[in-house]
């Protein structure tokens, strides 16, 4: 295991005595992967309007810089590979050194390979579950470490996890299961390390976002899941991009994609609701509905 200590006990240290600033989450250190662009960018951006001092943690370092820069003094930015243990190691470490501590994480980062069982490779495979959910784990395993020696230092401290999960988390989806397996099994472990870091006052919860159509997961003109999807046949009769964007914009009742303020707005419900923890928040316009 990676030692931790010096910074264990630094978050502990500092953690009565943080500069309080106005905002629901004044005073609050969070931490959000994937948060150079799309979804990650969103929530960082919303996390600082309500007053948090965030960390953008992020595989492509260049771009991650140039946002906290934009975004201001409240926020920092540091390379990070979540699917290296080593490298969330120094995310936690950084963290600590520059804000203080740790108190809401959000593991937000996400990768997807669509494909029908004869088409998607074992590798591509691997790779989804290696940063949809292997990750999380990693994650969590050491940011709990901070959390909990800022738990055991200050009797009123509270801590949250949040995983950005998915409607696929919810639903199995058609020619896209390594994408959808990975997020059933980040719920199973949103609940079960729930159970395991309630003693500390750390609550663990999941937003599971419909279709953000705007960013670049979808729009990507290579990459993107518009061009995935058609190459793929997911969406029986569509010959273009925009024939597969109006198939999905049409299953919500709301009738148009998620929105990063849409997922920040849940984040900031489960942070501030003190009695849930392990639960399954669908943020979908209604196409998604627990029973």
């Amino acid at each position: 295991m990676i030692d931790l200590t010096h910074w264990e006990r630094l978050a502990s240290e500092q953690v009565k005595n943080r500069r309080r600033d106005a905002g629901r989450l004044g005073g609050k250190v969070a931490v959000v992967t994937g948060a150079a662009q799309g979804f990650g960018r969103g929530i960082a951006e919303e996390l600082l309007a309500a007053g948090a001092r965030v960390v953008l943690a992020d595989l492509n370092g260049p771009l991650a810089e140039k946002v906290a820069a934009e975004l201001g003094e409240r926020a920092a930015a540091v390379r990070t590979d979540v699917t290296d243990e080593e490298s969330v190691a120094g995310m936690v470490r950084f963290a600590v050194e520059r804000f203080g501590g740790i108190d809401l994480f959000v593991s937000n980062a996400g990768v997807l390979k669509a494909g029908s069982l004869d088409e998607l490779e074992k590798k591509d495979f691997e790779f989804v579950t290696s940063v949809n959910y292997t990750a999380f784990f990693t994650g969590v395993k050491y940011v709990s470490r901070i959390m909990k020696a800022q738990a055991s230092a200050d009797p009123a401290w509270t801590g949250d996890v949040v995983e950005v999960n998915s409607k696929s988390g919810l639903a199995g989806s058609r020619m896209n299961f390594a994408y959808a397996g990975s997020k059933f099994g980040g719920l199973g472990l949103v609940q079960s390390f729930a159970l395991e870091l309630v003693p500390h006052r750390i609550k663990v919860n999941a937003v599971c976002p419909g279709n953000f159509l705007e960013g670049p997961l979808w729009t990507d003109p290579e990459r993107g899941l518009f061009v995935q999807y058609l190459k793929a046949g997911k969406v029986p009769g569509a010959t273009t991009v925009d024939d597969v964007r109006r198939y999905y914009e049409a299953q919500v009742p709301m009738g148009r994609g998620c929105l990063p303020s849409d997922v920040a707005k849940a984040i900031l419900y489960a942070v501030e609701q003190s009695y849930e923890t392990g639960q399954a928040i669908p943020v979908t316009g209604g196409q998604i509905m627990l029973n």
